[in-house]
């Protein structure tokens, strides 16, 4: 890989802060909207419609504006990136390879992000370039970014429909990171092994990735496996493809 690409929320950046924020506006404890959120992501569904869920009749972007105009808007340092950030991306880059930070996110997380001065080549949200993911607009301002060709750039994130599955119909090659909610929830879906060219439980590991020339990372299927730990994840299977 020339270029390796990585999402925002929940692969470079924790999100409790982010529900903690939204549960102490709305009134509530911040385990009811922590509930809520996995029940969305178990369901195949936006993690937003958590809030709904509370408030039925909330414009979530409305709500936003107003949080920012009351003083309580986004917040990000230090603390909320998780801790395999750093030595990934700046052995990543030591390594010789371009790194690109590309994900969901306002102008404002872009400015925050920035001024965290990250070991990164660039670092743009969904929100500064005028397109969200799953569009697959943006995955084609990825890889014009990316400055590689498509089979030499990696996208990283946790997010089969948002991450995975878009990144691959672009043509990229993909990474599914186990991490956040959908990034545990989902990581053995059928679908999920069967598109992501690499599974990975750390953002470390891409650097042995890269060293290695690309050979997966994932230890692959389990030879005895647990029939109560299959029925779990048959649990798991049915949502997904409504939401790829």
């Amino acid at each position: 890989m020339e270029t390796i690409v990585l999402d925002i929320g929940e692969t470079l950046v924790r999100d409790d802060r982010h529900w903690a924020s939204w549960a102490d506006w709305l009134g509530v404890p911040p385990h009811t909207l922590g509930a809520l959120v996995g029940a969305a992501v178990a369901q195949g569904r936006v993690a937003t419609d958590a809030l709904r869920i509370l408030r039925p009749d909330m414009d979530v972007e409305e709500a936003y504006r107003a949080r920012a105009a009351a003083g309580r808007g986004e917040h990000l340092d230090e603390s909320d990136l998780y801790q395999d950030v750093r030595p990934a991306l700046g052995e990543l880059r030591a390594a010789g390879v371009r790194v690109v930070v590309a994900g969901d996110g306002t102008v404002r997380a872009g400015e925050l992000l920035r001024a965290l001065d990250l070991p990164a080549d660039l670092v743009v949200t969904s929100d500064e370039w005028g397109v969200r993911k799953p569009d697959p607009e943006f995955f084609a301002r990825v890889a014009e970014a990316s400055g590689a060709a498509p089979e030499a750039t990696l996208y990283v994130g946790d997010h089969p429909a948002d991450d995975l599955f878009p990144a691959a119909a672009a043509g990229l090659r993909t990474a599914h990171l186990r991490r956040g909610p959908y990034g545990h929830w989902w990581a053995d879906h059928p679908d999920v092994v069967e598109t992501a060219d690499f599974r990975i439980d750390a953002l470390t590991e891409l650097v042995a990735l890269v060293g290695s020339g690309g050979a997966s990372s994932d230890p692959g299927p389990d030879p005895d496996p647990d029939p109560a730990s299959e029925e779990t994840k048959g649990v798991r299977r049915g949502p997904l493809r409504s939401v790829r």
